[in-house]
């Protein structure tokens, strides 16, 4: 079993054959009360767990959103969008069979991001980000990272996996920044800077 940090830095995935990381959050009303606040619970907030597979330093396919196996073999799977962050456990995940991602992939960066219009990490409470080692089909939680309250960005770099050789490393990162909201491209460079 792995454990991981930001300090840590890139831990090796040695007998790790499947990854899976997931958000979850809980919709708040943020400062709103009353009648307003009960709307904003209710309705919740959409935050999206997006996963860029790069082929060097270039951006190649992306799972989440609308794309829930981009790399179309079941090697990068997304679980669908949450749109409000209601529920149990984790909202949304990305499960990677690191064997089967094809030799192009050179890393996957995960990011969590209020990407759509009018959504916000400030209508979001207790953000948590969880990597498990998914490896013989049950799911052991290796990580548990909270990105900071204070922060008024819209983006966060999670974690990123690094092909190694035949082998996998995986470097918990947790860095936030601001993307242009409904623009993939700036999605993208915000991937690619990490």
């Amino acid at each position: 079993m792995i454990t991981l940090t930001k300090d840590d830095g890139p831990a090796d995935l040695d007998g790790v054959t499947h990854l899976s990381i997931g958000v979850s959050w809980d919709p708040t009303a943020g400062t709103s009360g009353g009648v307003i606040g009960k709307i904003r619970r209710k309705k919740g907030t959409d935050l999206d767990l997006i996963a860029i597979a790069m082929s060097g330093s270039d951006p190649v396919r992306m799972a989440g959103l609308d794309s829930l196996d981009p790399l179309g073999n079941g090697s990068l799977v997304h679980s669908g969008d949450n749109q409000t962050g209601h529920g149990d456990g984790d909202d949304e995940t990305v499960t990677v069979d690191l064997a089967q991602v094809p030799s192009a992939i050179t890393s996957i960066v995960f990011v969590a991001a209020a990407f759509k219009r009018g959504s916000s990490f400030q209508h979001a409470r207790n953000i948590s980000f969880k990597v498990y080692d998914a490896s013989g089909g049950s799911a052991q939680q290796v990580a548990d990272i909270w990105p900071s309250m204070l922060t008024e960005d819209n983006g966060c770099a999670v974690a990123k996996a690094t092909r190694d050789g035949s082998a996998w490393k995986l470097e918990v990162i947790n860095e936030t920044g601001k993307i242009k909201q409904g623009d993939q491209p700036a999605l993208m460079r915000f991937a690619v800077s990490k």
